[in-house]
């Protein structure tokens, strides 16, 4: 029987704000850049129905703006985790084959170093050999030390959490357990301590006035560019400000059941679910609303309502981010991507037995909504955010694994259209690559590549016939899945017992049929153990720490 999964979260990194590096000097001005320019939004622990064009009652005007003047995937696939996902997304490789098989801890092995190897180059590298200005705002995540910082990975200007989690109103660093993730030698904004927060500060909004604050200075350049905005928001501590939160306290009281109903019959009338598909039962670590006191439902509605907010304010700074192309007169030549780096996440910040004093005395077991606390919204809440599928955020079930992918890009993409075929985050470097007309290097700075397991999605992109992958494959501490075709099979870990889904049937995996299917079976677990050995797949169990 699976168990709940509580993980020591990675350490509150500081926040880095890199010099900025000597920039071109003015072109005349006249014809726009023939090269697109790119905008990558990728938010944190987001489930695949948290905004309204994927079926969320939460307002998302300026995401469903791009979803109606755009393209939505309705299978596109993440990594399951943080650090896996920035490293396929960057890369265009499996997360293994790029050095981060795991976190951004180093585990002794080639494929388990925590970091972005050399034999890999990441978008801003490739665009920069088409003479991109290459801009990133947000979580990094794939590389603690100065070496390994996005400057040193082809970012011309960044500011950057270089760790996995954050405070929304001060970052504060600390040593959780026996687990030192702080990154030594970071120049550290001022005022940033629990005794002096800056006066309005917000993280999601200051990601975003560095992110305008750099395209700003594109206006004199001449040059495309690309930005990557990270935002490490809506991922615990659920934190928001006061004035979102109070849109969505109370609305939730009608409890998670409700909403998961109203999400499920919201997608399936937006055409994004096959009626065969059947909503997910709640999951069985969950009680029923009715079971709770009120006090307990008002505690899990405050919850909900401040991950609402922390979403809402997510869309609100992606209106900002397109205004500004407006501003400059770029919108027009401008891809915008949004999609989350795994599903819902499930975890509860800090597990009793792992807090130290100076944690509980940061962590402070305060209301939601109160700045200074320090909460997740667990399973409950985590549930409605990936319905309809099964399981989160860490599992390769689909719950853990998709995402919602939006593309938009007047006069380029056709308005509010679906694409079904699946696709990957291994997809988005060779699609960027492609659409800027950089060709993959063999060797980079004089290390050989290893080649791109990713699929270019410009045909996608353009409306035309796309095949997609034959397989596809994950791995994430021990879980594993294949998708081929219309078949998946899936296991968690440490059960190790492979499950088989037909998903064209079944895309909510609720009919196991590996016992009915044993050839099919044997045809996905062969692929597996040929792309992990390849990948550079390790048992997990063999590499686990005391």
């Amino acid at each position: 029987m699976r168990i709940r999964f509580a993980t020591a979260v990675a350490v509150l990194c500081a926040v880095l704000l890199a010099p900025v590096m000597a920039q071109s000097p003015p072109k005349t001005k006249g014809k726009g850049p023939a090269k697109p320019n790119f905008v990558l939004i990728l938010v944190d622990d987001m489930g695949f129905s948290d905004i309204g064009a994927y079926g969320s009652e939460i307002p998302t005007p300026n995401l469903d703006r791009l979803a109606a003047g755009g393209l939505r995937f309705t299978q596109f696939y993440n990594t399951s985790r943080c650090c896996p996902t920035r490293a396929a997304l960057q890369t265009g490789v499996y997360p293994h084959q790029a050095g981060v098989g795991f976190m951004n801890g180093n585990l002794g092995k080639p494929t388990y170093q925590g970091y972005l190897n050399r034999n890999v180059i990441t978008i801003a590298e490739g665009l920069k050999t088409a003479g991109y200005t290459t801009l990133m705002s947000g979580k990094w995540h794939v590389g603690n030390t100065p070496e390994q910082w996005p400057g040193a990975r082809g970012y011309d200007k960044y500011f950057a959490l270089i760790g996995g989690t954050s405070h929304q109103f001060y970052p504060h660093p600390f040593q959780l357990g026996d687990m030192d993730f702080f990154v030594k030698n970071v120049q550290k904004l001022e005022n940033f301590t629990t005794e002096k927060k800056p006066e309005g500060f917000y993280l999601t909004d200051e990601f975003t006035d560095h992110a305008l604050g750099f395209l700003e200075e594109t206006r004199t350049e001449g040059k495309p560019f690309f930005l990557f905005t990270a935002y490490n928001a809506p991922h615990f501590p659920v934190q928001a400000r006061k004035e979102d939160i109070a849109k969505y306290r109370g609305k939730y009281l009608q409890g998670w059941d409700v909403v998961r109903s109203a999400r499920y019959q919201k997608l399936l009338a937006s055409g994004m679910l096959r009626p065969e598909w059947k909503l997910s039962p709640r999951d069985s670590l969950i009680p029923g609303w009715d079971q709770l006191r009120q006090s307990e439902k008002e505690a899990w509605d405050l919850k909900m309502a401040v991950y609402a907010a922390m979403v809402d304010r997510i869309d609100y700074n992606v209106g900002r981010i397109l205004q500004k192309l407006k501003d400059l007169g770029v919108e027009d030549n401008t891809y915008v991507i949004f999609l989350s780096d795994n599903g819902a996440s499930h975890e509860y910040a800090f597990p009793g037995k792992k807090q130290t004093k100076e944690v509980a005395d940061y962590v402070k077991p305060l209301t939601a909504d109160n700045p200074e606390s320090y909460v997740s919204y667990e399973y409950n809440w985590a549930n409605v955010s990936n319905t309809p599928f099964r399981a989160f955020k860490h599992w390769e079930h689909e719950g853990g694994i998709s995402t919602p992918f939006i593309v938009y890009a007047p006069g380029k993409i056709q308005p509010n259209t679906l694409q079904h075929t699946p696709a990957h985050v291994i997809d988005i470097q060779p699609t960027l690559l492609a659409l800027a007309g950089v060709k993959y290097p063999v060797e980079y700075k004089g290390a050989r590549l290893i080649p791109q397991e990713g699929l270019s999605l410009k045909d996608a992109f353009e409306g035309k016939p796309y095949a997609g992958h034959d397989a596809i494959y994950w791995e994430h501490q021990g879980n594993r899945a294949v998708r081929k075709g219309d078949w998946k099979i899936v296991s968690f870990y440490p059960e190790n017992k492979w499950e088989l889904y037909n998903l064209k049937d079944d895309r909510t995996e609720l009919k196991n049929l590996a016992a009915s299917n044993p050839d099919k079976l044997r045809e996905l677990v062969a692929l597996y153990q040929a792309w992990a050995t390849r990948a550079g797949v390790v048992e997990w169990a063999s590499l686990q720490t005391p």
